[in-house]
């Protein structure tokens, strides 16, 4: 008899066999001699006919006076039924209540009715029961899977840096301060300072998936407090377009073998994921301020320019994904380890990529020499005694090097259609939100 996981998906292929299923109470109906129990495991929702005079009575009695979302375990022969959702019927033998739920439900799981996003976050462990929010999560892992499996076969070693640092790698604006035994110190907004120690100790191609945190009072629809980051960061180039080349791959690698995936299980989220034309785009930021009618405006894009330049993009080239780039040193001012272009100083080598004008990672070349990066730290106003540890990397031999930080939850957002990002997190954390 097989075990009762995730067994739902498999029935078709059972038809006369003995099972046992388990799972929550979706739904329980009555109609004259016959009854209808829905099922819901984490594959799909089994249909258990009870009739009487050949279903013991005692489960009509059970089943009759249980909430929704209690969870059952049932027992029983696999019947092939043209009535039923997946062709199959479960036959009872045995009924057992493992868990009984409270009512009424804070949250409807399989209710037509949609209930607020602040609700459901309240009440997340019922709404990740909903199979379109577990589909979601699916495709994350998916994606999670991919990458990895991408980076891998480019030659990178996964790292693990510090998430309690002495100082921030963007500035102490954005930085959530914590007393560590006494001593002042920072959760880590981005391990970029770290990356580039490690490509000084000489491992070259490392990348890292990890929290990262932000003290940003932004309410909007694309930011959280608490995200994950996919970092990278590649020893030995000198090109921009190197790195972009490495980035580009990696992403579209992933999205096609997620799309496979996904497809073969039946995730109803696999049509939604592009097919990703290579290479993407390079548009430069200078282009796209002509596009906005506000050439050497000096500042970063607004999130509606930003949409109004994917809107653009796309119109222009057909691919949901592209690079701006040659950033001017202006808008990265505060970015003091990127690097300025010796031919023309007010040009940096870095980068964002964008989807439909939703930034998704961003990155570029370093600055490997130890005085430019000094002066770098300087006129953004950092004293570098506060980077010792940092700088030495860099005094004793760094090489050429560069790479990005890419927010793992934007990309699900993106490619999952979500409008709020706080739906590609388990549990997301703002400004207003610590629990659950």
């Amino acid at each position: 008899m097989l075990p009762p996981r995730r067994l739902s998906r498999e029935l078709a292929e059972r038809a006369g066999e003995s099972v046992r299923i388990a799972g929550h109470l979706e739904e329980y109906r009555a109609l004259g001699g016959v009854a209808f129990a829905l099922v819901r495991d984490g594959s799909g929702t089994t249909q258990v006919t009870l009739k009487k005079g050949t279903t013991e009575p005692a489960m009509f009695t059970v089943l009759e006076g249980l909430a929704r979302e209690s969870v059952v375990e049932v027992e029983g022969t696999v019947l092939r039924s043209e009535k039923s959702r997946r062709g199959v019927e479960l036959v009872p033998s045995r009924l057992e209540v493992l868990s009984a739920a409270e009512v009424p439900l804070p949250l409807g799981v399989v209710d037509k009715v949609p209930a607020e996003l602040n609700t459901r976050l309240d009440h997340r462990v019922l709404d990740l029961r909903k199979p379109a929010v577990r589909a979601v999560f699916e495709l994350r892992a998916e994606l999670l899977a991919q990458l990895r499996a991408a980076f891998v076969r480019r030659g990178f070693l996964e790292v693990e840096t510090p998430k309690l640092l002495r100082q921030g790698a963007e500035g102490g604006a954005t930085l959530f301060s914590v007393d560590y035994f006494g001593t002042p110190a920072f959760l880590a907004q981005s391990p970029q300072l770290y990356k580039q120690m490690l490509i000084g100790a000489g491992l070259e191609r490392v990348f890292e998936i990890a929290p990262a945190f932000r003290a940003e009072p932004s309410d909007t629809v694309r930011h959280i407090t608490e995200f994950t980051s996919l970092d990278a960061e590649v020893g030995y180039v000198t090109d921009p377009d190197e790195i972009r080349g490495l980035l580009e791959g990696i992403v579209a690698d992933a999205v096609d073998a997620s799309r496979e995936a996904l497809t073969a299980s039946g995730s109803p989220l696999a049509g939604g994921l592009p097919k990703l034309p290579r290479p993407f785009p390079r548009i430069p930021f200078a282009t796209a301020e002509g596009w906005l009618g506000r050439p050497g405006a000096g500042r970063d894009l607004s999130t509606e320019e930003e949409k109004a330049v994917g809107e653009r993009a796309v119109r222009e080239y057909g691919s949901p994904f592209y690079f701006l780039t040659d950033y001017p040193t202006v808008v990265k001012a505060q970015t003091f380890y990127a690097w300025r272009r010796d031919d023309d100083p007010a040009t940096t080598g870095y980068f964002d990529l964008d989807y439909r004008g939703l930034e998704i990672a961003s990155g570029g070349r370093r600055e490997h020499r130890l005085e430019p990066l000094l002066a770098n730290l300087r006129a953004a106003g950092l004293d570098p005694a506060r980077f010792g540890s940092y700088l030495e990397a860099f005094r004793f031999g760094m090489p050429p090097h560069g790479g990005w930080g890419l927010g793992l939850d934007r990309l699900v957002q993106a490619l999952a259609g979500l409008p709020n990002i706080r739906e590609s997190r388990l549990f997301p954390r703002d400004r207003y939100r610590l629990e659950p």
